[in-house]
């Protein structure tokens, strides 16, 4: 599946390649389970859901899915923590089409993460990354950085879809600052 890039300015592009991402840029281009990776870097992983509701996706985020701008979805968001410490901040677009069949049970997963349930199923296609460098006045910064004491400059997300049968699923993850830490 190609994903087709909708802005509404070039201030809004998210780019092919984590340019001058610095430490982040190996977390960034992992291609595997971030889930799998955090888990086997903390001996100490969780996930934490923080919000589970009907909403309507961001404008860019409905481009994506090639879904109406103000057709509602399953909007989740969770922190990954490692050693009790937020790393990840992830945000997720599940179209109501999408949860049907297969992924019939995806709202109901508390705090259980979803990278494990996408990657378990060997017929789960994934679209090729996006990064982009999120500014204060970006709602995912926004989100993400509402769970931090220290609010950084920008944070380094990316995101791809999640392709089964004809359903969608659009992943975002926000890498926080204390993924660097040792």
């Amino acid at each position: 599946m190609k994903i087709q890039q909708h802005y509404s300015n070039e201030r809004s592009r998210w780019l092919r390649k984590p340019f001058a991402s610095g430490a982040f840029v190996s977390w960034l281009i992992e291609t595997g389970s971030l889930t799998a990776r955090l888990q086997r870097r903390y001996a100490n992983f969780a996930v934490q859901a923080v919000r589970l509701e009907d909403a309507k996706p961001l404008d860019d985020e409905a481009g994506l899915l090639q879904s109406k701008p103000h057709k509602r979805a399953l909007v989740r968001e969770v922190l990954l923590l490692g050693n009790q410490q937020p790393v990840v901040f992830a945000h997720s677009v599940l179209p109501q089409a999408s949860l049907r069949g297969a992924w019939y049970g995806l709202g109901k997963l508390g705090n259980k993460p979803l990278g494990a349930t996408l990657f378990a199923n060997p017929k789960v296609k994934r679209t090729p990354l996006s990064y982009k460098k999120l500014l204060p006045n970006h709602a995912l910064y926004r989100l993400a950085a509402s769970h931090l004491a220290d609010k950084p400059a920008y944070l380094w997300a990316r995101r791809s879809i999640f392709h089964l049968n004809c359903a969608n699923i659009l992943v975002t993850e926000v890498f926080l600052p204390q993924l660097l830490d040792q």
